[in-house]
């Protein structure tokens, strides 16, 4: 009744903030092909992420870092993508959300550092009874990967 498709005039969409890859994490149910996968003729491998801080302001930025080594005997392209997850919300919120990402492209055995910047606006959501976008300050969580099911690194931080 007025759901998607709706009755040719209105159309209700009640699946919320929990659509797609958020409604997978949120089921724990893993699909045959997670969000961002892509397929390649060479392989990649991802070093640890670091974050050049453990304590982001409400006024700054944090930056991650990952290097990522193309190690198949074909040159390749790769898409590096940085979720985050937020640890302590007060209000429902993804298992982790996709902020930033980046295709880099390598040489056969060549390696690239990949770099991600984040303000407090990458971690606000919007809560719709005080309507305005919030950032609540504490425990987040740094995770970068080929696709939404493929995570090959964390890393925790805190916004003061």
């Amino acid at each position: 009744m007025g759901d998607y498709p709706g009755d040719g005039k209105n159309e209700n969409y009640n699946e919320g903030i929990f659509v797609g890859y958020r409604w997978t994490d949120k089921q724990n149910i893993k699909p045959l092909f997670g969000f961002g996968h892509g397929l390649s003729y060479t392989t990649f491998e991802y070093g640890k992420i670091t974050a050049d801080k453990k304590v982001m302001d409400a006024d700054g930025n944090i930056t991650f870092t990952v290097l990522v080594k193309n190690t198949g005997s074909r040159d390749g392209k790769e898409t590096v993508q940085l979720y985050i997850s937020d640890k302590e919300s007060s209000l429902p919120r993804p298992v982790k959300e996709l902020k930033r990402f980046k295709k880099v492209d390598l040489k056969a055995g060549e390696s690239q550092s990949v770099s991600f910047t984040i303000s407090k606006e990458e971690l606000s959501f919007y809560d719709d009874t005080k309507h305005e976008w919030i950032a609540e300050p504490g425990k987040f969580e740094a995770l970068v990967g080929a696709s939404s099911t493929d995570i090959r690194s964390k890393i925790l931080f805190e916004l003061k």
